[in-house]
Formats: structure tokens, C-alpha cells, sequence
């Protein structure tokens, strides 16, 4: 689960991880609210406006209705915030990272400055943890050259990437965060603090358990504070049981809406490029159907598995699903009955068809496992226009002659 920016610092200051403060706003009264709040508490005119979407690039991204107004600016006054306020909220944000269609900008965050005022001694590093899955250990990655620029810094000039892998099990150990700051130039009391940073961050990271977590800009001011002036954290799904406070922030506003509604249902559901919807219980075989596919010379529409407790209703809201996609020409069902029964599956195929009415897109189901005679006969005497398979490679020869036709 993805978090916004404000969200994440907010979870880093629990662990005491230095971040820069700022206030999340839905409005521009509220903009201009905060501005004045900022540049009072602070005594300088600067303030930092911050696009809060799911997507990196935001400096460098565009307004789609105002292509002059990027996703993150400098304001300097309260009409400053106003007018950048008003550009940005509601309006789509494109960046890299988003592609064409952007995504919309409900909430912006006014940040104090660090970069306006006072001696110019500050740095601006790199810096994020991860799960290596080749070496099995978490992987603290950073670098000297932080900012927008870091994609390219890692493209043209990747020996400036440095990494620490830390074992399972093990806490980040004391020479581990003093060697990180020995990279990175540190020196004094810049380095103590740099090491109390690294510490903190990665007690949060196994804390929340983050499956990604990544500061950029790291940035040591004038007077040697460590602080992360950005945050993308990424919390695994998996252990939000865990964390129901974490739960809470979720923003499915920022989710594809066919993969939050598959949510609801239990399905697991990821939207893909191609034209074949597929329906499978177990993520092993989901992916075994979708390279079949492939080799058959068709491509996944999505990939949705139905799980081990499939039954009508599931049935139905996956139809219902895959349907929504216009891409989609045809639906290939592929069920192994070990857990589920083939035959349960027959009858939420036959219920669906009848409770969608008349479907258009071919559909090929491939029953095998527990009760599967049972299930052949259900759909054999559905009087229902479905096809059905016995080898998975003729499920997806039959799939991409339907396509073909249609």
C-alpha cells in the first residue's frame, strides 16, 4: 500500500526520524491558511507547495490544464500559494511516472523552506531501503547525488550508488550506519547525526514493515541536521493486519477502481496491456495460464485469481470485472479443483452468464480437479455458449482463435 508524502513523514516522526514539517490542505482557503502559519512560525517568506499524488517526478511534472505550474513550487507570499493552490487541486498531474493520463491532485502539502535562506553549506543526498530478492536481505541504497536527477545519476554514473545489506533478523548495525555516513562525506557532528538518521529510519522501515521506503532529498542543512525533506513509503499488503492505523490511510483514490473493487470481493487483480481476460484460482497457476497465452500468441488482459474459496458470487464479480476492461475479446477460465470444487465454479460461471445477460465475448473454461465431471456436465447441459478445454494448451489455442475471430 502506497502512502501520500504527508502521511509517511507523520509515521516517520513516530520512530523520531527528522523530517520537514509542513501542513496538508484540500483547499485554496486552506492554502493560504497555512502559508501564513508556515512564514510565522518561521519568520521567512519561502514556503514549498507539494502536489500529493502516488508518483515520483513531481518536480519536473506538469499540470495538464496549466502546463506552465510543476507539481512541487517555491510560493512567496499568501497570493503566491493561492494562485499555485488553485492551479494545482483538481487538475491532473503528469510526470514520468504517471504517463500520459496523469493523475488528479486532491491535496497539496505547504512545507517549510530549506533551501531559501542562510549560509549555503547544505547537501542534498539519496538514500532509500528495500528488499533485495536476489541476496535475501533488505538493501539500504544512497548516494551523494540526491535530487530530481537521481534516475540519471544511476544511469550514466552508477559507482556514485552505494549499497548495505542487512542481514535477516539482524538490526542495522552501528558500523553499517557509520560506514554510510563515511560514504557520504560526513564529518563531525554532521555524522553523528547522519548515523542517529540511518538508525531511526531503518527501525521504521522493519517497524511498519515497508516494503519500500525512500528519502530523496536526504538533506543536511547549514547547522548539520539531518532531514528528509521527501518520503515514498510503500507498506506490504501482506502485514497491514499488523497495522490498522496504517490501513486507515489508505487512499483508494489513488488506485486503478477495477483493482479496488476486486479488493472488496477478495479477488486479486491487476490490470494489464492485452486483449485475453483471464479468471484463476492460485497465483501460481494465473501465471502459468498468462504464459500460455502468450505462447499461444495472445496477451493477458489482467491477471485475476479467484482464490481457493470461489463460489458464484466471486464467479460473478470477476466476470463483472474482466468485462469492464473494452479490451477485452475474449475470457479464459482456467480452475484446478483442490480446495475449490470444479462444480461450484460451473454453477457461479452459469449463474453469472444469466445474471449479466447476454455475454458477446467467447468464453473457454478449463475445469480439472474435484468434482470435475460434475462441473463439464453442468455446463454442457447450460445450453450456455462456452467452450471448454482439458489441456491448458488448447484452452489457449482456443482463446486466441476467438480473439483472432473477433
Amino acid at each position: 500500500m502506497n502512502l501520500h508524502e504527508y502521511q509517511a513523514k507523520e509515521l516517520l516522526k513516530q520512530y523520531n526520524v527528522p523530517v520537514q514539517e509542513g501542513i496538508a490542505v484540500e483547499s485554496v482557503e486552506d492554502a493560504a491558511k497555512a502559508y501564513q502559519q508556515i512564514a510565522t512560525e518561521t519568520g521567512s517568506k519561502f514556503a514549498v507547495l507539494k502536489a500529493q499524488i502516488h508518483a515520483g517526478g513531481r518536480g519536473k511534472g506538469t499540470m495538464k490544464e496549466v502546463p506552465s505550474q510543476h507539481g512541487v513550487q517555491v510560493v512567496k507570499s499568501v497570493e503566491d500559494a493561492s494562485t499555485a493552490a488553485k492551479n494545482i487541486l483538481g487538475n491532473t498531474l503528469v510526470t514520468i511516472q504517471t504517463g500520459e493520463a496523469g493523475k488528479v491532485v486532491s491535496k497539496i502539502l505547504l512545507a517549510k523552506d530549506m533551501y531559501y535562506d542562510g549560509p549555503s553549506d547544505r547537501k542534498e543526498f539519496y538514500l532509500s531501503i528495500l528488499l533485495d530478492r536476489a541476496k535475501k536481505q533488505n538493501v539500504i541504497m544512497y548516494s551523494t547525488e540526491g535530487g530530481m536527477d537521481i534516475e540519471e545519476v544511476a544511469h550514466s554514473t552508477p559507482e556514485k550508488i552505494f549499497k548495505e545489506w542487512v542481514k535477516p533478523g539482524f538490526t542495522l548495525q552501528g558500523f553499517q550506519a557509520r560506514n554510510i555516513a563515511f560514504n557520504l562525506g560526513l564529518s563531525g557532528e554532521a555524522q553523528k547525526n547522519m548515523v542517529k538518521f540511518i538508525t531511526n529510519l531503518y527501525n521504521a522501515y522493519v517497524g511498519l514493515d515497508c516494503s519500500m521506503l525512500e528519502i530523496n532529498p536526504l538533506f543536511k542543512s547549514a547547522d548539520d541536521k539531518i532531514i528528509a525533506v521527501d518520503c515514498k513509503m510503500n507498506v506490504d499488503d501482506n502485514a497491514l493486519m499488523r497495522h490498522k492505523d496504517v490501513e486507515a490511510l489508505r487512499d483508494k483514490s489513488e488506485e486503478d477502481p477495477t483493482e479496488v473493487e476486486a479488493g472488496e470481493f477478495n479477488l486479486n487483480y491487476v490490470k494489464l496491456d492485452g486483449n485475453v481476460g483471464c479468471m484463476v484460482n492460485g497465483a501460481g497457476l494465473a501465471m502459468a495460464t498468462m504464459d500460455m497465452i502468450q505462447l499461444a500468441g495472445g496477451q493477458p488482459a489482467n491477471f485475476l485469481d479467484v482464490g481457493g474459496t470461489a463460489n458464484a458470487q466471486t464467479v460473478e464479480a470477476g466476470f463483472r470485472i474482466i468485462m469492464k476492461d473494452p479490451n477485452v475479446k475474449a475470457i479464459l477460465i482456467n480452475i484446478f479443483g483442490g480446495i475449490v470444487r470444479c462444480d461450484r465454479v460451473a454453477a457461479g460461471v452459469i449463474e453469472a452468464y444469466k445474471n449479466l445477460g447476454n455475454i458477446e465475448i467467447p468464453i473457454i473454461v478449463r475445469l480439472q480437479g474435484t468434482n470435475a465431471e460434475e462441473a463439464k456436465k453442468l455446463i454442457e447441459e447450460s445450453g450456455l455458449k462456452v467452450q471448454s478445454a482439458i489441456l491448458l494448451s488448447e484452452a489457449a489455442e482456443l482463446v486466441q482463435r476467438a480473439v483472432s475471430v473477433n
